[in-house]
């Protein structure tokens, strides 16, 4: 080991942290109300906003979670849900935004309050927190496999446990709370700024380092089989089968062409359009034309970033194709540790700190985007309504900064759950996990949101919350949802042998729809893992009948969504909420003409 390498890399860390807390509090400096934590005043320029969005929904779940399904995959099939982000934005941008802008909210589901009421409001608010720590959480745990692979560097052999990942989550954590408690909004889309540019800088980088390791583009065409070889595109639909075996394979299968379309859509529709963490940083833009700009140019942005994040994963599996997967124990090291590896490992002293900054640079700016995003929510949702509805704008302020130091301190809870399943199951991507947390209860509030956007008299308060909860039991039901059931080895679970017999039989016919035929002993150790595997797990929707399909998790949005909106509709919204909500509108309107002419 050279110390004066390691030396280099961890001056380039430290002079990184420094630079990014330091701007952060700096930008910061001069939040003398909430709205001002939360907005930034609304004068943010559009290409900072732009910057923003692509540095909060780029987390390290994709940073390092998409180079793993590109070498698990050897494809870019994965990225055809792209295509649904943009359609998704362009809707937004036309429907959501000007309605966010013309009631003047601080937080979206403000929006609730006025068009239904404040229960409908206090339940999707309620639903962002819980889904939003979570979903941040699990992203968070990828601090903790940058920490593990930096731990095998400097100690190689030493056992990694639990507490291996959690000093890397606490430290990335503790540093993005700190900047964004005290430099709000302003702090979140500045440092998000510097961090998008790091990141993209640095993938574009591993990419050229790479195809000069493996021995250029035509080295990588002959590794892979040639490129007809390559997957970009996957309808997931096997004309071996019939065509209800098709479709539900279809179903089942999350990155497939109808999923970027259907599935992707309404996924991104709830992400950047009811989520407080994305739609936040749309506000701080001066009007809604500028906002909506900075939203579907961010979209397009996708394309190119989530190409080379995938082309990482293909390269890589190329690379260490030729000079063997780094093993642990004799075991292959989880896919998720891939790419981190080779920055550890593989990458030249000096940018090798600067890219494990850009690891650590696209954690901070989907972490510190939630933070403020959850602080704003609840002290606009529940401490000022609930709490302390006299409070002064220092005590608003006061109550967001403790508000983002307690959300980061559940993150790391979540966090260090999300390692520990991983290390129950090495091979276990990060991605899934991230999305379909956001899956289970986003597909609600999209629901009750498109009511509220599309119609003027149709939902009411109290039905709303029956509606959003039978959205969320629909997705855990109709889409066969499992969850880990924490403390259950696999190994304890029993099997009879009548269920092992029935597995047997429905793996053996479809080896044979696909012209297979394995060896019985092979078709038994299938079916016992499988059992076993389900078994260890929380099963949904067990009473449903075998032809029902297991629906993956880029269809939970769509599904969740439709059922909160087909049953929230049939409900007429009282005349007096109708009049309040014209009322508001006229006079947010009247407050703007007059804030113009003062201004």
């Amino acid at each position: 080991m050279n110390a004066s390498a390691v030396t280099i890399d961890a001056i380039v860390l430290f002079a990184y942290f420094a630079g990014i807390v330091g701007i952060g509090l700096y930008a910061g400096r001069k939040n003398s109300d909430l709205s001002d934590f939360a907005l930034g005043g609304r004068n943010i320029p559009w290409w900072a906003v732009l910057a923003s969005i692509i540095a909060a929904e780029t987390s390290a779940a994709t940073f390092l979670g998409t180079p793993a399904e590109g070498f698990k995959t050897r494809g870019y099939i994965y990225g055809q849900l792209v295509i649904g982000t943009i359609l998704a934005r362009v809707v937004i941008a036309f429907t959501f935004i000007e309605p966010y802008y013309r009631y003047r909210v601080q937080s979206i589901y403000e929006f609730l309050t006025v068009r239904f009421g404040e229960r409908t409001k206090n339940m999707a608010s309620g639903i962002f927190l819980i889904t939003r720590v979570l979903g941040i959480g699990v992203r968070l745990y990828l601090g903790g496999v940058i920490m593990v692979v930096i731990w095998r560097f400097f100690f190689p052999g030493a056992a990694i446990t639990l507490q291996t990942y959690f000093w890397g989550i606490l430290a990335i954590t503790v540093i993005t709370t700190l900047y964004t408690a005290i430099g709000g909004i302003k702090a979140v889309v500045w440092t998000d700024l510097i961090q998008a540019v790091l990141m993209i800088g640095s993938v574009i980088f591993a990419i050229v380092l790479l195809l000069g390791r493996v021995g250029g583009v035509g080295a990588v065409e002959t590794a892979l089989g040639g490129w007809d070889k390559v997957e970009w595109f996957k309808t997931g639909w096997n004309t071996a089968l019939p065509f209800g075996a098709a479709f539900r394979g279809m179903l089942s299968d999350p990155y497939t062409i109808f999923a970027a379309f259907i599935g992707s859509t309404f996924l991104t529709m709830a992400t950047h359009g009811t989520d407080q963490d994305m739609v936040q940083r749309m506000l701080t833009a001066p009007d809604y034309k500028k906002s909506r700009f900075s939203l579907i140019l961010s979209g397009l942005a996708d394309i190119p970033i989530v190409v080379c994040f995938l082309s990482v994963g293909i390269l890589l599996w190329v690379y260490y194709t030729q000079n063997g997967i780094p093993q642990i124990g004799g075991k292959n090291i989880p896919d998720n540790e891939m790419f981190a590896h080779f920055i550890v490992n593989d990458m030249p002293v000096g940018l090798r700190g600067l890219i494990i900054a850009g690891v650590f640079a696209t954690m901070m700016g989907s972490t510190s985007a939630a933070l403020n995003a959850l602080a704003t929510s609840f002290t606009k949702d529940f401490y000022l309504p609930y709490i302390n509805p006299t409070a002064t704008d220092r005590q608003a302020i006061r109550s967001a900064r403790i508000a983002t130091s307690v959300f980061g301190i559940l993150m790391i809870i979540v966090a260090t759950v999300a390692a520990h399943l991983v290390i129950q199951d090495p091979h276990l991507t990060i991605i899934p996990i991230a999305l379909g947390v956001m899956g289970y209860t986003y597909g609600a509030l999209l629901g009750v949101f498109l009511i509220g956007m599309f119609t003027r008299t149709r939902g009411h308060d109290s039905m709303n919350i029956l509606a959003m909860i039978l959205g969320m039991i629909a997705v855990l039901v109709l889409c066969k949802v499992e969850l880990p059931a924490f403390g259950k080895d696999p190994k304890s679970v029993q099997i009879s042998e009548t269920a092992l017999a029935e597995r047997v039989e429905i793996i053996s016919q479809e080896q044979a729809a696909l012209g297979k035929v394995l060896a019985p002993e092979a078709i038994s150790k299938i079916a016992d893992t499988e059992l076993r595997s389900e078994g260890s797990k929380w099963r949904f929707g067990g009473f449903l009948p075998r032809w029902w399909p297991t629906i993956a998790w880029s269809w939970y949005v769509l599904v969740g969504a439709s059922v909160t909106f087909l049953f929230g509709v049939l409900f007429r919204t009282p005349a007096s909420q109708v009049r309040a909500a014209e009322d508001h509108i006229a006079a947010q309107a009247a407050n703007t003409t007059e804030y113009k002419m003062e201004h």
